[in-house]
């Protein structure tokens, strides 16, 4: 082996192929230090990512690629592929504002096509790649990559199903790091599969059934009688019978070492000389190669920047979701009908210490939110009170069974919606901009939104005993903004802070409403005093805070939402009909905002402190007319 950096001389996956076995292995080592140190710097998805670089490395070896179309699921997977790629120079910049996605873009790569972010969409979009390419007579290969745990969305099923009986050449590999799919084969069995991925072997079954079928008259009727032939052999001889994916119509190869890049160029040099549909079953160790990673992939999944020594991330605080966590174990203690439900995502909201706690009353449903919400609302049936704590951005796969399932039974169920609002690097996939549009639409519900951890308890306070039907509490990612020292939150659905008779009202909700105090300090002192009306339940709006509002000349929305659908263009609508005189403008993001650090995104989009202070002293001139919607344009393409 060469100590030469193999990295250096990789610019496109054309450059693999001249490599040895010994080299690939070895560049595999480097492309995991480059991943360790620019994740540690960046912060992003490190086990994912520790855990598929020789399958990765094998992938674009074996296929040529960008011909040969790789969907990498959910795509938090991919900073191999993006190395690999011809994006090495660019990963120092991976989820920085103008940088590098965390996930594949189309827009970024040709190698990407398809962009994901949210799990299981994979195989249906590979699937639709390959039919496509066969209408249009392309020769080329398709291939999915899906985990394990995107394998428990509905989606991934769904389109197993649809794949598996259409006889269509497709790739998919699964990448299973943690949940065993069926019981442990055997070592008869991995000889079965080191011997059906031979080129001898796959050549030989071909020319017989081929030679079989021209057989007048009985060549069909032998090929299948073959076929079963070897299944009872398989069945009665191997203890083997077909597992899900052969049941479904693929061909099934594996389970393969994930790390043996040998056998997977073998595996998939294989799957290529099959017809229809292929699965090939990879076993990998997320985390692999780096200590911390292995002992605690959950941990290391998405995590802000560490230190790679000890492994300590760089900067540490309580965050909303430990809070909601805290909350969750201190009244499961004294109600014994509280429940928690999470989508694969008990980490992420602070679930971790309930889920050992109260393990009768703690659900991991996977990666299946629509499944979640129906759920939730079969123990609310029961009389329990469910709690499903899920991403904002997670949700919107749960429209139907909030509407369908849950708010035209008025069945009491509690989401408790994390990350909402701008979430910073993850970026268009993941910010959670959307919810409070979607359920603006869905009669019945009531949402609640805190802009303090003691305002998060006290609204699930509220959400969980004193309301009926679906309710929901939305809070973002990260921890406590300011909030100034004289306001008081007394539990109403809104709260007037400020000077009440001025000129100038603000309105906001959650965090937002610490900007607007952060402007409102800055207007004062410029000699423009404003009021601030805060929304703690802002669906339904309360009637009695827009009939407050008519006195006021000017009234200034600020929203950390989608504009179309969302408070601020409902309480204008309110506004208007109640009677008011004065000029309504309103500051809501109008399209998905790109990955970058959320204060840098809140400048951008017209919702920091300094942004809205200029667009109050630039809006608030006596000569624009009265009664006129004015609108802040962010410039978010």
């Amino acid at each position: 082996m060469t100590d030469d950096n193999i990295l250096d001389s990789i610019h496109s996956p054309s450059d693999l192929k001249k490599l040895s076995i010994e080299q690939l292995n070895q560049l595999s080592e480097e492309i995991r230090e480059e991943i360790m140190l620019t994740v540690s710097n960046n912060g992003g998805h490190l086990a994912s990512n520790l855990g598929v670089v020789e399958l990765t490395i094998a992938l674009h070896s074996v296929f040529n690629t960008p011909k040969d179309r790789i969907v990498w699921d959910v795509g938090h997977q991919s900073y191999t592929h993006k190395i690999l790629t011809g994006r090495r120079a660019q990963l120092k910049t991976i989820r920085t504002e103008n940088g590098l996605s965390g996930f594949p873009k189309r827009a970024e790569s040709e190698y990407d096509c398809f962009d994901t972010g949210h799990s299981s969409t994979s195989v249906s979009a590979a699937f639709g790649l390959a039919c496509a390419g066969n209408i249009n007579n392309e020769k080329n290969y398709t291939i999915a990559v899906i985990g394990d745990g995107a394998l428990t969305g509905g989606l991934a099923l769904e389109a197993l199903n649809s794949a598996g009986k259409s006889k269509q050449n497709l790739i998919v590999i699964l990448n299973d790091n943690k949940m065993s799919i069926s019981k442990n084969v055997g070592s008869m069995a991995k000889h079965l599969t080191k011997l059906r991925i031979q080129p001898s072997y796959l050549d030989a079954k071909s020319r017989v059934q081929s030679r079989l079928n021209k057989i007048p008259g009985i060549g069909h009727g032998l090929a299948r009688m073959m076929s079963g032939l070897k299944s009872w052999i398989r069945t009665n001889f191997f203890g083997h019978q077909k597992n899900m994916f052969e049941q479904l119509g693929f061909n099934y190869y594996g389970p393969l070492d994930g790390h043996d890049i040998e056998q997977l160029q073998t595996a998939m040099k294989a799957a290529r000389r099959s017809k229809g549909p292929v699965m090939l079953h990879v076993c990998t160790k997320k985390g692999k190669g780096y200590e911390y990673a292995e002992k605690n992939p959950n941990v290391f999944h998405g995590i802000s920047a560490f230190d790679i020594e000890t492994g300590e991330p760089k900067s540490s605080s309580k965050g909303y979701s430990a809070v909601f966590g805290e909350y969750m174990c201190s009244h499961a203690a004294k109600d014994k009908k509280l429940c928690a439900i999470t989508a694969a995502m008990a980490m992420g909201t602070g679930l971790v210490d309930f889920s050992k706690k109260y393990k009768n009353r703690f659900y991991d449903v996977g990666i299946a939110e629509e499944h979640a919400v129906t759920f939730a609302c079969g123990l609310a049936a029961g009389n329990v009170t469910p709690v499903f704590a899920v991403y904002s951005t997670f949700l919107q796969r749960s429209y139907d069974q909030i509407l369908h399932d849950a708010a035209l039974q008025n069945l009491h169920i509690v989401l408790a919606i994390d990350r909402a609002g701008i979430v910073g690097e993850d970026g268009e996939t993941h910010q959670g901009i959307f919810d409070v549009a979607f359920m603006n639409t869905i009669p019945g519900v009531t949402v609640f939104a805190p802009a303090s951890f003691s305002e998060l308890n006290d609204m699930l306070d509220a959400a969980i005993y004193r309301t009926r039907g679906v309710a929901a509490v939305r809070y973002p990612r990260g921890g406590e903004l300011f909030i100034p020292e004289d306001y008081h939150y007394d539990g109403e659905p809104y709260t007037f802070y400020g000077k009440k008779f001025s000129e100038t009202l603000i309105v906001t909700y959650g965090r937002m409403f610490s900007n607007a105090c952060a402007a409102a300090e800055k207007l004062k002192k410029r000699g423009t005093e404003v009021c601030i009306l805060k929304l703690n339940t802002i669906k339904p709006i309360d009637l009695n805070a827009v009939k407050k509002c008519m006195g006021y000349r000017n009234c200034f929305f600020f929203e950390e939402g989608i504009k179309y659908g969302g408070v601020g263009e409902s309480f204008g609508f309110l506004l208007y009909q109640n009677g008011f005189k004065g000029k309504y403008h309103l500051t809501a993001i109008e399209n998905y905002v790109h990955q970058a650090k959320c204060d840098s995104t809140f400048h951008r989009l017209g919702l920091d402190a300094e942004s809205m202070e200029e667009i109050i002293i630039k809006n608030s001139d006596p000569s624009v007319p009265d009664n006129q919607v004015l609108d802040y344009k962010n410039g978010v393409n």
